[in-house]
């Protein structure tokens, strides 16, 4: 979760407000003229609108929809904030794909934890159905043990790509093992804080640590 320096994009904005709105003063003019700002937000949640999502724009400046679509209740974490010739603030959630703030809701709102947790516990009880009449049940077993070691070599692979593993660790506003924001570990720190977190994160963004783990080799970062 490394968070890139930022950058004003326009050499003729001459001073910059608290907003984040650039002023020409010097010709006395109320031109807003499109930059990036200091983020005001680590973390953003998209607005729940039930069955709906927000497109993805590859830009701020010029945007044209990539296609994607983020689910409402999904939280991203946040690279860039920039306000656009409009004064429109935007948000970049890596890799220039920029979604408008009037949709989204700053921090980590992890509305869709306690499904992700339902459904999970379903899939179990299902297996578990499936096991009492399966034939051999000894390969359900071996199937369901490879699956836990595919999901710890994730999460350990993150984890010391992350902080080299370290709980201590910290970036920024990045956090210990994981290098969560501080703002999902709501001041607590601890070890088992970090991994029920990390774990409620990733559930909930990418169904698991083995979707985080391709996430991050594509994009340097989950």
């Amino acid at each position: 979760m490394k968070v890139k320096s930022i950058l004003v994009k326009s050499a003729a904005v001459a001073a910059l407000s608290v907003s984040g709105v650039a002023l020409m003063n010097s010709t006395k003019t109320n031109t807003v003229h499109a930059a990036t700002v200091e983020n005001d937000a680590a973390v953003v949640t998209v607005n729940y609108v039930e069955g709906n999502g927000i497109h993805v724009w590859n830009s701020y400046e010029q945007p044209e929809a990539t296609g994607q679509i983020l689910p409402s209740n999904s939280s991203w974490k946040v690279i860039k904030t920039a306000y656009d010739h409009n004064g429109e603030k935007w948000y970049d959630l890596g890799k220039n794909q920029w979604v408008k703030a009037e949709y989204v809701n700053s921090g980590y709102y992890p509305a869709n934890i306690n499904e992700t947790e339902t459904q999970s516990q379903v899939a179990v009880e299902s297996d578990s159905s499936t096991v009492t009449t399966n034939n051999n049940p000894t390969n359900t077993q071996n199937e369901t043990m490879v699956g836990n070691d595919v999901e710890s070599s994730a999460k350990a692979w993150i984890a010391n790509r992350e902080s080299g593993s370290s709980y201590s660790a910290q970036n920024g506003q990045y956090i210990g093992k994981y290098q969560l924001a501080a703002a999902y570990l709501n001041g607590d720190y601890s070890a088992a804080n970090q991994e029920r977190v990390a774990n409620q994160y990733v559930a909930s963004r990418y169904g698991s640590w083995a979707a985080a783990k391709q996430f991050w080799q594509a994009n340097g970062w989950y």
